[in-house]
């Protein structure tokens, strides 16, 4: 799907994860506003806070737009959904970020 898809969905129905989900992650595969991503990302935690490809991807915006201390929470969430079985898989996805959350926290933002 394009990013007119997405938007279309998120238009017709602005509390749908798949829509702010889809359009959050397409933003930042194609380069596009990272804050617009932050914020349909941000969503997509909220409507469904198990969903851990969505944490990372809320994480690594966050931290490329600076924002690392807003990145933590978001990391350790997606970590602790992963490993709580609360999620439907995801738990591939928990070394990308710790390493990401360690990487913060050596940096010491």
């Amino acid at each position: 799907m394009d990013l007119d898809a997405f938007r279309q969905m998120v238009t017709k129905n602005p509390k749908g994860f798949l829509g702010r989900y889809g359009l959050g992650n397409k933003l930042i595969q194609e380069g596009g506003n990272l804050e617009e991503a932050v914020e349909h990302l941000t969503v997509a935690t909220q409507l469904d806070p198990t969903h851990v490809a969505s944490h990372l991807h809320l994480g690594r915006a966050l931290v490329s737009l600076g924002r690392k201390n807003e990145a933590r929470p978001v990391l350790q969430a997606g970590i602790d959904a992963a490993r709580s079985g609360r999620s439907n898989g995801g738990g591939d996805l928990v070394p990308e970020m710790e390493a990401l959350l360690a990487r913060i926290i050596h940096d010491g933002s």
